[in-house]
């Protein structure tokens, strides 16, 4: 399972969980007794309405689910995901996959589609790979909050400041568009780095991209 990474940045991953959801009883006994033996969290659902109503949505990990559930399909259900509030990346398995239904799951974003009878390694390769996704996604996320909540903090002088400043232009440029002096060009570019916490211009950029 791949493991959490923190910085002054990020919090820890939260729990990362399988959310297995398979409407065959017996395959889902048996991938949950799987899990269990190798210590790794999961939960069990019959169908997405079940998952809907049951699983958390401040959990990490990865939905394993079966293209064809029965009611809303997995492929269908991938699409709504987002909407119901899971941020999740998905592996896909299938005991009548084609190409056609594969090619589409992967498109809308899968980490991978796997053929029943499933492979143990395969399984927990890709199971491993969605982990790591998730931890990205979820570091990412908690990245672009913070740096919201430090933009939040600036003047809109300051904010128009930044904005001209990741665009590249000098401070006499800036200056001149503002219609402003060079000196209080200076003072609010330090005073948006100080709040953004940026250590270079490389990294004011970088923040500014991630914002816009």
């Amino acid at each position: 399972m791949a493991a959490a990474s923190s910085n002054a940045e990020s919090a820890p991953s939260p729990l990362q969980i399988v959310h297995i959801v398979e409407d065959d009883e017996q395959l889902r006994l048996s991938l949950l007794d799987l899990f269990q033996s190798l210590e790794m969290p999961a939960d069990a659902f019959e169908n997405a309405d079940d998952f809907i109503a049951r699983a958390s949505r401040e959990h990490g990990g990865c939905i394993l689910l079966d293209v064809h559930l029965p009611g809303v399909s997995g492929i269908e259900f991938q699409g709504k995901l987002d909407a119901n509030g899971y941020q999740l990346p998905v592996v896909f398995m299938t005991g009548h996959g084609d190409v056609a239904t594969s090619v589409n799951a992967m498109k809308a974003g899968a980490i991978d589609f796997l053929q029943k009878p499933l492979s143990t390694f395969e399984l927990l390769e890709a199971i491993n790979a969605a982990f790591a996704v998730d931890s990205e996604r979820r570091e990412a996320r908690v990245l672009l909050q913070t740096l919201r909540a430090r933009a939040s903090s600036l003047t809109p002088r300051e904010t128009q400041v930044m904005g001209l400043v990741a665009s590249g232009l000098m401070n006499k440029q800036i200056a001149f568009d503002l219609g402003i002096s060079e000196i209080m060009v200076k003072l609010h570019r330090g005073s948006v780095m100080r709040k953004m916490e940026a250590g270079s211009l490389a990294e004011l950029v970088r923040q500014f991209q991630l914002l816009h």
